[in-house]
């Protein structure tokens, strides 16, 4: 390491940053216009106003909408480069992808009503592609995987004039509403938030994940690892990290070519090694079975253990700070994307033309740069996990079906019979303000010994997965007496790794499947279940808690909120939604209050579906029987 530099991480740059702003914390203070910056000063008299006038309603209100439109912005801009790369790959103008999964997308074509007598798969893909991609400019009408949901929901969100037309629309008026002037009724544009939301999630985020899984394969059960162990001391280490697997499938590709390899072993190494950060991790793991380093917090812990050649990166969730860590070490930073670039890194830029070349332009470049690793400079963890990842809503109707009876009827039995008490999606980020996994931890560690199956995507899955949930025998050891025998029955580990943060519209779809199963009501918001993002820290979390709850869920933020400088858009929030659409939001930081404040929703959805208490097995006579008839 450069003794010259003083090295900071994220920890100490918080500690620098305090006190924090608290007129930034509760959402009181408007940069919307050079009249401002307005902030709302609480008094004996009242509160005092912005000078347009507007009040802590609609400047909390107008604040948490630009929000939400940043993260469904986030999601979406990731659906519609897949969509734009599945055109190309149907085109053949993509060297290097191809279509994997032809079934999911015969019946995707099916679904989309497009004719596929006499087609080759190509056209079929091409017409399909276009189709997603249409749903970005859309402007009248509905969006086309929002008729997934089950009927009574989409009910709901006609009658409410919530129903998302078109992704880019949505996002566009959502941040027409919030200019200095236009919206200034917090309800009405909490109505905008929820549409924008919904454009997320039954939109930009399900076309990411179904496209994604034509293109590179749909998830099943993996075995992988995960933490630091994974870095390997003799071989070429390079991370991937951000979000789109476009780059990431092709490093994969690139780091198995006999060249390079030989090359690698050329240089003094065994071979080549690939770890993962973020929700980039999640998705070369569920396809791949690569193993997993660590979730967001990990990253410039990653480059200090001194064993990485290059850290390739694209979009989302990625330091800027990762270019002055790597300065202190022999570690290259690369980014990829035209839309984030960084002050120190070495861009390469990524296309879909070019996918293939690129990808080996820069494991190369990791390659030659293993002869710069500082051996007395290398310290890596040997701590590592064995996990099971790799769950999609697909693969769980074989898993509790078979192949020929494919069902989520045990599934439904179980929470019926009431060995699974219900259900828990466990997803976000990692917060620094807090311990790091800590939350996560607790929280699904309570639930599950409670006997409610947790989901789980993003870096809260990764946070549970070191901590041994996710393996599908030691994870057992943390599962409640009912939870555990149904897992032990079908094979899986109480906690189930669903994938990156954009594939919570898997969590949609399964949510969906139960409900279209049966015997536990007619719309999502009748299921006892609930969802948390304990340690959110990212925009894209506030845009899926807010189409989870739009959905019909209850869902949980830990850490923070950013309505609490407006009582009345935090009523609404957490109280008067729910009339509306079924679900609600709530706020706690401990994790133990969190868990009881799941769980007793949980129990309150079980008690009015009748299945609250234990129905004793009778076996009839002949007798009994006749009396039926």
């Amino acid at each position: 390491m450069n003794g010259e530099k003083k090295l900071t991480l994220f920890d100490e740059r918080l500690k620098l940053q305090k006190p924090q702003c608290k007129f930034g914390i509760l959402e009181i203070c408007c940069r919307n216009c050079s009249m401002g910056p307005c902030r709302i000063i609480q008094t004996e008299k009242g509160s005092k106003k912005g000078v347009c006038g507007a009040d802590e309603d609609t400047i909390v209100a107008r604040n948490l909408l630009r929000k939400i439109a940043v993260g469904a912005s986030a999601h979406s801009d990731h659906g519609r480069a897949v969509a734009e790369t599945f055109i190309k790959v149907a085109r053949k103008e993509a060297v290097g992808y191809e279509i994997k999964d032809e079934f999911k997308l015969i019946k995707l074509a099916l679904e989309l009503g497009i004719d596929i007598n006499g087609k080759k798969i190509e056209e079929i893909a091409e017409k399909v592609g276009e189709i997603c991609l249409f749903q970005f400019g859309q402007q009248e009408g509905q969006l086309i995987f929002t008729k997934r949901a089950p009927l009574k929901r989409q009910k709901i969100w006609a009658e409410l004039g919530i129903t998302p037309r078109g992704i880019d629309r949505e996002v566009v008026e959502a941040l027409h509403r919030t200019h200095m002037g236009t919206d200034q009724d917090y309800y009405n544009l909490m109505k905008q938030a929820q549409r924008c939301a919904l454009s997320d999630g039954w939109g930009g985020s399900m076309i990411a994940t179904d496209l994604q899984d034509i293109l590179f394969g749909t998830p099943e059960p993996i075995l992988g690892r995960v933490n630091f162990g994974v870095l390997n001391q003799d071989y070429v280490n390079i991370i991937v990290h951000g979000h789109e697997p476009l780059l990431s499938e092709m490093i994969v590709v690139a780091a198995e070519d006999p060249e390079l390899i030989n090359l690698a072993k050329q240089k003094g190494a065994k071979g080549i090694n690939i770890g993962g950060i973020c929700c980039t991790a999640n998705e070369v793991l569920m396809r791949h079975g690569i193993p997993i380093i660590g979730n967001f917090l990990n990253q410039e812990m990653a480059i200090t253990t001194g064993a990485v050649e290059l850290m390739v990166v694209d979009v989302q969730c990625i330091m800027a700070s990762l270019p002055e860590i790597s300065s202190c070490f022999h570690t290259k930073i690369i980014t990829t994307s035209e839309k984030a670039k960084i002050p120190g890194a070495i861009h390469v830029q990524f296309t879909e033309e070019t996918a293939l070349e690129k990808a080996k332009e820069i494991v190369k470049m990791a390659i030659e740069n293993f002869e710069n690793r500082k051996k007395e400079d290398v310290v890596i963890p040997e701590t590592q996990m064995d996990l099971v990842g790799g769950f999609s809503y697909e693969s769980i109707y074989y898993i509790l079906g078979g192949r020929f009876r494919a069902s989520y009827r045990p599934l439904n039995d179980n929470i019926i019979n009431g060995k699974i008490r219900g259900i828990a999606g466990v997803v976000g980020c990692n917060n620094p303000k807090v311990a790091h996994d800590q939350i996560h931890l607790k929280l699904v560690s309570k639930l599950i010994e409670n006997d409610v199956l947790v989901l789980q995507t993003g870096c809260s899955a990764i946070a549970c997965a070191k901590a041994g949930f996710m393996d599908s025998v030691k994870g057992l050891d943390y599962a409640g007496k009912g939870l555990r025998e149904v897992c032990e029955a079908v094979g899986i580990p109480p906690v189930i790794h669903m994938g990156s943060c954009v594939d919570n519209s898997r969590i949609l779809m399964a949510a969906t499947c139960v409900v279209k199963e049966g015997g536990l009501g007619d719309d999502i918001s009748e299921l006892p279940a609930a969802g948390c993002a304990p340690e959110w820290m990212s925009e894209k979390a506030l845009s899926i808690g807010q189409y989870l709850v739009s959905s019909g869920l209850f869902i949980v933020f830990g850490v923070t909120w950013p309505t609490f400088g407006s009582k009345n858009l935090t009523k609404y929030l957490f109280e008067e939604i729910e009339k509306e659409v079924g679900g609600k939001w709530a706020f706690e930081d401990d994790p133990d209050k969190i868990a009881d404040l799941m769980l007793k929703h949980i129990d309150e959805k079980r008690k009015k579906l009748g299945i609250d208490k234990a129905r004793e097995r009778v076996l009839y006579d002949m007798a009994m029987r006749r009396e039926l008839e």
